[in-house]
């Protein structure tokens, strides 16, 4: 009796050890597979490709913050380059509530119906505590997600302000390269911070809810002076009526603010995104105002404003990234922060001499 209970230990040590082995070696085999050198040429091509599992670690590389990276995320950027610049970029931004994931749901179903291919791009606000970001969007966007002619890539803020992620603008160029026709980008919707999305999108659209208290902040500039179409979302059962009378008061809103250069009429519309009622009418506006803006070349002069805009970001962003990464700035920095701290300088005098040098 005692030889089988011994027999059975025996098996079951032999069982957990060979558990382990193989737990031990598939850790191993994972580890191995990080270690791999990422092909930025074979990369590259699976994008021009339009391999959507290419386009995800692509956009995860450019997004890293790893110097070894940067020479390979740039080869990417630059191969795509030529082949993009062909899509339509749209920008949504709203406060939190007011079904920015819903309507982008339903506007992304309808298009793909169309055939057209669309990609989202998600930022999600991050926490000032934890440094993290939920990265939910995909939950919220369920069908779409599942749909074969959609892409969605949720990306956190970070520290960026404007509504944007860090890496948005290279994310527009990769997606444009795998053959996306309609680039969204959904902002973090903190209200009326979110104007970088402007500098990189074709057309604006800031969504809105009746009854919100907010109607006559179409009066001050900001971010009702750059949107191209204020649409009223939730305009169904009891808010319907509201929707309609919010729709009159942005409307006479937009009388005070001046008339945009690119000679587009903004427009104030409702729409149920939960519905899909309103939705085929907003995405006529936007075509329409694509249309005005090509004809008359103010298309193709935002773009160019745009480039340059973003090549002023991306130097004043390397030479800040350069300056700090310095091992005679950071000393010298550590060294002021002490003064400070025992109130022998101001922060206005160390910073002097930080630049000073």
């Amino acid at each position: 009796m005692a030889s089988k209970e011994n027999k059975s230990a025996l098996n079951e040590t032999k069982h957990v050890s060979t558990s382990n082995i193989i737990n031990s070696m598939s850790i191993q085999s994972i580890k191995q597979k990080r270690k791999v050198e990422i092909d930025a040429d074979a990369l590259l091509k699976s994008i021009l490709n339009k391999s959507i599992s290419a386009l995800s670690r692509a956009i995860t590389l450019i997004e890293s913050s790893n110097p070894k990276h940067q020479n390979k995320s740039n080869y990417i950027i630059n191969g795509c380059l030529p082949h993009a610049n062909k899509s339509v970029r749209i920008g949504i931004t709203g406060v939190p509530g007011v079904g920015k994931s819903t309507f982008i749901e339903t506007l992304g179903n309808n298009l793909t119906k169309q055939g057209k291919k669309v990609a989202v791009l998600a930022v999600d606000p991050s926490s000032t505590v934890t440094k993290g970001s939920i990265l939910g969007d995909k939950t919220r966007m369920e069908s779409l997600a599942k749909n074969p002619n959609a892409f969605i890539r949720p990306s956190a803020s970070g520290n960026m302000l404007g509504g944007v992620a860090k890496k948005t603008r290279e994310t527009i160029i990769l997606c444009e390269a795998a053959g996306f026709d309609v680039i969204i980008i959904e902002t973090v919707g903190v209200g009326q911070s979110e104007t970088t999305v402007a500098c990189m999108v074709d057309f604006f659209l800031l969504l809105k809810l009746a009854g919100a208290g907010d109607e006559l902040q179409g009066i001050k500039r900001g971010i009702i002076e750059m949107a191209d179409v204020i649409a009223i979302n939730k305009a169904d059962g009891n808010n319907i009526k509201p929707a309609k009378l919010a729709k009159v008061e942005f409307n006479r809103a937009l009388h005070y603010l001046p008339q945009k250069v690119s000679q587009w009429q903004p427009q104030v519309l409702t729409c149920s995104a939960l519905q899909n009622e309103g939705i085929e009418e907003i995405w006529e506006a936007i075509l329409n105002y694509f249309e005005i803006t090509k004809a008359n070349q103010y298309f193709n002069e935002k773009r160019n404003e745009q480039d340059k805009y973003w090549l002023m970001q991306t130097i004043e962003n390397q030479l800040k990234a350069n300056f700090f990464n310095s091992p005679k700035i950071k000393a010298a920095l550590q060294e002021q922060l002490t003064l400070m701290a025992q109130h022998r300088t101001t922060a206005f005098a160390a910073a002097n001499y930080i630049l000073n040098l």
